[in-house]
């Protein structure tokens, strides 16, 4: 059923996204601001900054310094006599939140583009006049398609991306078509009507400033879409401690989400989007155990379907994974993709040692930072 399930989800999803490809692009240089929020990004902020600068899509790039303590504000300065359409905004730490609304207050332009301090965005595509067309369509705000920079990073960076990208367009895509609104948009890569945000402004509530906010817009009646034509490079945790970290960060705040938007997900947007996948997981998972209990006691339960289930799975991972090679045009992801299944049961690990905890009394930890790498950009 998981797989039949998953299947019909690309299916729909490709259809759809074919329908919504034959849009072209609105080609309007200059009318968009990108802000980027920054602390303590001296290691990765040249790259994005300059790759920003190159857009022809964006009036002017606004960068905030969030009360950074390493030598961030310096570079900024250095990179402002560059560039006439850059402004440094220095502040006190408020959280990226409040870095963010920071950004908006500066910029007076329709639209703005927020994405990270650690993130590429290619200059040479149309990515950021997709987005717009979904404005044009009438949406108000509209999500775009988190990718991975595997310049110079490491094996677990290169097993996530085995299925990153393909996983998150038939799952966003997905949940705009039954649910009328995509689970969230990323804070790497989402393009806002300017007024909408200060109407209904960013938060420090939690640690996932993004997904607060999207589910905000969803509440308020604003019309959230997906773009997967627009993809944004942002660096990956190099490390195993540093990725349970951010994991569980996202996932503990996640689940105070939930807590703060109660009513929301009792509407067809929470119903049709959030607990499906649930399911589908506690299903895989009973079946998993089912097969491993009658293997141990001897008395093989409906053997067919249980030894297609995990071959099925493997052989969609395989794909998964050949579609993200073509992507980051790099073979080894092929070989790579099974391993991402052992990846996705760490993240439901995080789920049940910190994720129902903070369900239930709505705590999340500090903000840990992931390390930045110098040569894990451009």
């Amino acid at each position: 059923m998981k797989t039949a399930l998953f299947i019909f989800s690309v299916f729909v999803t490709i259809l759809w996204r074919e329908w919504r490809n034959c849009a072209k692009p609105v080609r309007a240089f200059g009318y968009v601001d990108a802000i980027v929020p920054a602390y303590n990004e001296e290691l990765c902020i040249v790259s994005t900054v300059e790759g920003l600068m190159k857009n022809p899509y964006f009036g002017r790039v606004i960068v905030v310094n969030d009360g950074s303590t390493d030598g961030t504000l310096a570079v900024l300065r250095t990179l402002e006599q560059q560039y006439d359409r850059l402004t440094v905004v220095d502040q006190q730490n408020t959280g990226k939140g409040g870095a963010l609304m920071a950004g908006v207050k500066v910029s007076k332009a329709a639209m703005v583009f927020l994405t990270d301090a650690d993130t590429i965005l290619p200059h040479d595509d149309d990515g950021i006049g997709y987005m717009m067309a979904e404005i044009k369509r009438g949406a108000d705000a509209v999500g775009g398609t988190p990718s991975s920079n595997l310049a110079g990073a490491g094996l677990l960076p290169h097993i996530r991306a085995t299925c990153k990208v393909p996983m998150i367009i038939i799952k966003r895509t997905f949940q705009q078509i039954i649910g009328g609104a995509p689970f969230i948009i990323s804070g790497s890569c989402g393009l806002f009507r300017r007024k909408v945000l200060l109407d209904v402004p960013f938060s420090d509530r939690t640690k996932v400033e993004d997904l607060d906010l999207s589910w905000s817009l969803v509440a308020k009646g604003y019309k959230i879409r997906q773009s997967s034509r627009c993809f944004t490079y942002s660096q990956e945790c190099n490390g195993m401690v540093a990725e349970w970290r951010r994991w569980r960060r996202w996932i503990v705040g996640y689940a105070v989400c939930m807590r703060l938007h109660r009513k929301l997900l009792l509407t067809r947007f929470g119903l049709f989007t959030i607990l499906p996948m649930f399911l589908a997981v506690i299903l895989g998972v009973a079946i998993l155990v089912t097969k491993l209990s009658s293997v141990v006691s001897g008395v093989e339960i409906a053997s067919i379907p249980m030894f297609l289930f995990p071959l099925a799975w493997t052989v969609i991972s395989f794909l998964i994974g050949t579609v993200s090679a073509f992507s980051h045009k790099s073979f080894w992801l092929i070989p790579l993709a099974p391993l991402a299944i052992v990846y996705l049961l760490g993240v439901y690990a995080i789920w049940l040692l910190y994720g129902l905890q903070a369900l239930f009394t709505g705590r999340e930890p500090e903000r840990d930072k992931p390390p930045r790498y110098a040569n894990v950009v451009g």
